[in-house]
């Protein structure tokens, strides 16, 4: 017999900052962190070949780079670089729109007053990091152009940086990580569209708004079929790569037009089916392509030293490592303070300053805003690179650091919230007021007490024989 749907607490927890999430959100938060976890190791794995790559056949890394492809009449003849950064990144925004998308209508951001206080440290956290790139630039005479470059976090490569040192984090905080990820690609789409847009093409431009309106259209009708919306979506690329609009706006736009809500007769709706099908692509394929050609830098002695010294680059590895641990974790506290939202109980605001250092880990955006900052300049582009590799690595480490000093209570709280001795496939602290489950759970009880009597009882038979007088 099916056990009964459980209860949601949530009610218990509206006032209550990184509190147990509603059982359906913690099972697509599972399912969406696993492939990025996935897609995060592999990233590890493609930063890496970059750099020795580039460091060890640095001719063949640059010529395999700069080999252009592609239909030039179409003005699509563009480097192996080039399409990756304009080209594949266009499918982890359009992961990215369809994330953002479901956490407005169906996820954590649905509710203004519980996406106030995530809402408000993603913004402090891309905020302060961008105050600091100006303050040390503006001290060093430095160039005030890579001031967005240390905003974004990568939830790919910080997953992954838990899987290399063994540390899982409580659904909550995962949540809370991912929901900085999702804000923060969602601003990032907002400076990329607006401070990276090169002269317009206006037929261009209205030739890739009318695609999308076909798209929106087709998707209201209830089309069905990739041969349909493929070549669509391919069409609106290009037209918007030709508008002078950073391509990536086209599969974030797509993304959002998809709806994410559900039905009657829908266990999922149709924006969490396709999520499903392209995620493990954008995870495994277009962001790992990306690193291996974004992320070939020079990582000698001097290079590394320059980052150091340089207002520019120095100000991309403060704002990564500074910037965002103190603007994350500075807009938490004071957005709890003034709203009067508890901390959970199981939880520590050492907690919260950890994942806030994690989210310094800023790599694929911020590669792609380094591209377009410094488009011009080729060496400085290659200092900025090594600048977000060299942060990113040093938020990792710290991270790393504060998470293991808590990982036994972080442990037990997985633990907790993934015990089921009922077996009914619902974890048990999600039916703690179903009367059901402790009914089920005293009969559990009972057999088992019922066994170890006849155990008792079979144990002791040779000693009762064994003590008969002969």
């Amino acid at each position: 017999m099916a056990a009964p749907a459980p209860t949601d607490d949530r009610k218990h927890d509206d006032r209550r900052f990184l509190g147990r999430l509603s059982l359906p959100e913690r099972r697509y938060l599972a399912d969406a962190l696993r492939t990025e976890t996935v897609g995060g190791v592999l990233l590890l794995v493609a930063a890496v070949a970059a750099l020795v790559w580039a460091n060890t056949l640095s001719g063949s890394y640059e010529a395999v780079s700069d080999f252009h492809i592609g239909p030039a009449a179409l003005g699509l003849d563009l480097s192996i670089q080039h399409w990756a950064a304009d080209g594949l990144l266009a499918i982890f925004f359009f992961v990215a729109g369809i994330e953002l998308k479901r956490e407005l209508v169906a996820g954590e951001l649905r509710d203004p007053r519980a996406a106030a206080l995530p809402v408000v440290a993603a913004l402090c956290g891309m905020a302060a990091p961008a105050l600091v790139y100006v303050l040390v630039n503006a001290l060093g005479n430095g160039s005030m152009d890579g001031w967005a470059v240390p905003t974004a976090t990568d939830i790919a490569f910080a997953l992954a940086v838990l899987a290399v040192i063994g540390t899982s984090l409580p659904s909550a905080l995962r949540a809370f990580l991912l929901t900085l990820a999702v804000v923060d690609d969602l601003f990032a789409i907002l400076i990329i569209a607006i401070f990276f847009t090169s002269d317009l093409n206006f037929a261009a431009l209205g030739g890739a708004l009318a695609g999308l309106v076909l798209f929106w259209l087709l998707l209201r009708k209830g089309v069905r079929g990739w041969y349909v919306y493929v070549p669509l979506a391919l069409v609106i690329w290009a037209l918007m790569y030709n508008s002078g609009i950073h391509a990536t706006i086209a599969g974030v736009s797509m993304g959002l037009m998809l709806r994410c809500t559900t039905r009657d007769g829908e266990q999922h709706s149709p924006g969490e089916r396709i999520e499903h099908l392209v995620r493990p692509i954008s995870a495994g394929l277009a962001v790992p392509l990306f690193a291996l050609f974004s992320a070939g830098v020079s990582v000698s002695g001097g290079a590394i030293g320059n980052v150091f010294t340089q207002p520019v680059t120095l100000g991309v590895v403060l704002g990564l490592v500074v910037g965002k641990a103190v603007g994350i974790f500075g807009g938490t506290w004071l957005a709890a303070r003034f709203t009067r939202a508890e901390l959970n109980p199981d939880l520590a605001w050492p907690d919260v300053f950890a994942v806030a250092s994690l989210a310094g880990i800023g790599f694929t955006v911020s590669l792609l805003i380094g591209e377009l900052a410094f488009a011009g300049d080729a060496a400085l582009t290659d200092e900025v690179k090594a600048a977000v590799l060299m942060g990113s690595l040093i938020a990792a480490a710290l991270a790393s650091v504060l998470l293991k000093l808590r990982v036994r209570r972080y442990q037990a709280l997985v633990a907790a919230e993934e015990r089921d001795d009922d077996e009914d496939g619902i974890p048990d602290i999600y039916e703690e007021d179903n009367p059901a489950y402790h009914l089920r759970m005293a009969e559990i009880h009972e057999r088992k007490a019922a066994e170890h009597r006849e155990r008792a009882q079979l144990a002791g038979a040779p000693r009762d024989e064994a003590d008969r007088p002969a």
